[in-house]
């Protein structure tokens, strides 16, 4: 799931080329959430999986570093584990990491620690790496054209479904 996440991730296409997980446009389906429930917190933002598209367009690296630390929590079996923190490590940590994440020096782990890991091994990295996305990341993706535009539609789209409610309403009323 890890890597499906990163290549879906590392895929940079204009808004109306992204689509869904049946294959449609982004546009053409309400979100699971919406762009109100983005604004409300960066949790929201991360755990819609409609939302991924405006991911990407902010710290790739940091997303996909949280998205992989969430996936490793869940990760069953030493075998496993170590191999996925290793992943982990060699992609986002390490000194020659493809897609390194900005954590502050005495945070990294040394690379020793992987042949021993556990669940919550890589929290206070993945912690550190979430207040950086909420506090800069997330507030400029929230003043952001791709967002603005996003809300804009589906307010549209809101508006214009809430019209098309009232008119059926009014001609039910009138052909009574």
């Amino acid at each position: 799931m890890f890597n499906r996440a990163v290549s879906r991730l590392s895929r940079k296409r204009p808004p109306s080329e992204i689509n869904d997980s049946e294959g449609h446009p982004s546009s053409s389906r309400q979100s699971s959430k919406g762009t109100s429930e983005w604004a409300t917190s960066l949790e929201n933002l991360l755990e819609d999986p409609e939302g991924e598209f405006l991911k990407k367009e902010f710290s790739e690296e940091n997303v996909l570093f949280w998205l992989a630390c969430e996936e490793f929590k869940k990760t069953q079996g030493k075998k496993q584990m170590r191999e996925k923190a290793k992943e982990i490590y060699m992609t986002f940590l390490s000194n020659k990491a493809s897609s390194q994440v900005n954590v502050e020096g005495q945070s990294r782990l040394n690379e020793t620690i992987l042949e021993t890991p556990h669940p919550l091994m890589f929290q206070k990295l993945q912690d550190q790496i979430f207040n950086l996305m909420k506090y800069d990341s997330y507030s400029r993706f929230l003043k952001s054209d791709i967002f603005l535009n996003h809300k804009k539609s589906e307010e549209q789209e809101e508006n214009s479904s809430e019209a098309q409610t009232a008119a059926k309403r009014a001609s039910r009323i009138y052909n009574t």
